[in-house]
């Protein structure tokens, strides 16, 4: 019994040796079998998957090119085709997350743009946003025959999105709308209990451990008639594209809802007004042209001539504040919305990425007239938007400016 014991462990030992020498060799490469110093031999679809890495992580950055070691059978040379197997082999080796990072990185790494603007490349690509940021980046250079392809690939992301995030967003935001209308006789189904108990605490009857409630507060409910104006005002410079992507999608969604009179601007050193689109927002990320300067500015200004009803009007700026025009023109137009009423909101981001990057001035410098920037992700936003309707603080991230 003992002896089978030590062979079984000798045996695993060896198998587990075999295994980490197998997943060195896929991680550090090779000039051929073994040739990265392992000893350790690939075949099969081991085999396979390091000529899929070799292809993209093997060759020096920007060129396509393979190391000196020799050609692999896959590649990323001038070929849409090739490109296409490619990505139809990273799709078959490795999980969508993985395979959405090699993407980024191929587009980075081996000039990938280029080759985007091929139809049987793009559909083969796994779509997320990033990606949708690409095409959009390259909309204006785009052949015709791409341009219904790319369009199919940005609506899969786009209803994606849609599927994701409209149901909580329409539920937080119809809440929020309901609670803003504050009646001072409401029906029985409608009483703020929570603040109805507050405002009676002062007859609370100790012998009976309750409270008298002589005024109910409650809310009515969201009428069909328009209740607030919101205005999206989105920084379509480059590094803002994940955050185009989610606003698109959020401005259709807001449109959708009757009691919100929705506008969606977006802008670089020149403004655009796309409401006109926002039943579609695949159509309004096609109106988008990303790239260019920044002039927030003279998009606040756009902003500005446009509110009707400041009481009760929600402005979202969605910029990384790296002003390009009159920055103290940009604080007084800020300032002179605030000071009548309007409820500014500014997202440094609007994404799943983490901290951006942005002009810590600026945010300060908003921060000190109370109108705070901030990163936002797509599932904090439905909140955001909800405390700005009833003039609420944010929820703000610890992590904020």
């Amino acid at each position: 019994m003992t002896t089978g014991t030590i062979t079984n462990a000798a045996g695993d030992a060896g198998t587990d040796a075999a295994e980490r020498l197998r997943r060195w060799r896929l991680v550090l490469g090779g000039e051929g079998d073994g040739g990265d110093g392992t000893g350790c031999a690939l075949a099969g679809s081991d085999a396979a998957m390091d000529r899929t890495l070799e292809a993209l992580y093997g060759g020096r950055p920007g060129t396509g090119r393979e190391r000196a070691g020799g050609p692999r059978e896959a590649g990323l040379g001038g070929s849409a085709p090739r490109v296409a197997r490619w990505l139809g082999d990273i799709r078959t080796y490795f999980p969508a997350s993985v395979v959405q990072v090699m993407q980024r990185d191929a587009i980075d790494r081996l000039g990938l743009s280029a080759l985007l603007l091929e139809p049987e490349m793009l559909e083969a690509v796994e779509a997320d946003v990033h990606l949708v940021g690409t095409l959009l980046s390259l909309n204006k250079a785009m052949p015709e025959t791409t341009k219904e392809t790319a369009r199919a690939v940005v609506r899969k992301v786009v209803q994606e999105l849609e599927k994701r995030l409209t149901t909580r967003t329409r539920a937080t935001l119809n809440g929020a709308l309901d609670r803003s209308a504050r009646v001072s006789r409401p029906r029985h189904r409608d009483i703020d209990w929570d603040r109805t108990i507050r405002a009676n605490l002062k007859n609370y009857l100790p012998e009976y451990r309750t409270v008298v409630p002589e005024r109910l507060v409650g809310y009515g409910r969201a009428s069909q008639s328009v209740k607030k104006e919101v205005i999206l005002c989105i920084d379509q410079s480059g590094s803002m594209a994940p955050s185009v992507v989610y606003a698109s999608v959020f401005g259709a969604v807001l449109a959708s809802m009757r009691a919100l009179d929705t506008r969606l601007v977006v802008f670089d050193t020149a403004v655009v007004d796309l409401t006109e689109q926002l039943t579609d927002p695949v159509d309004v990320l096609f109106g988008t042209q990303l790239g260019g300067g920044t002039d927030i500015n003279r998009a606040l200004a756009y902003c500005q001539s446009r509110i009707t009803r400041p009481a009760e009007t929600v402005v979202v700026l969605i910029s990384d504040l790296y002003e390009g025009g009159i920055r103290d023109g940009m604080l007084k137009r800020v300032a002179a919305m605030k000071a009548s009423g309007v409820q500014f909101v500014t997202l440094l981001a609007l994404s799943d990425e983490g901290a951006p990057a942005y002009d810590r001035d600026h945010a300060a410098a908003l921060a000190a007239l109370g109108a705070p920037a901030f990163a936002c992700t797509p599932d904090l936003f439905p909140d955001v938007m909800a405390a700005a309707l009833e003039k609420r603080p944010l929820p703000i991230p610890d992590t904020a400016a």
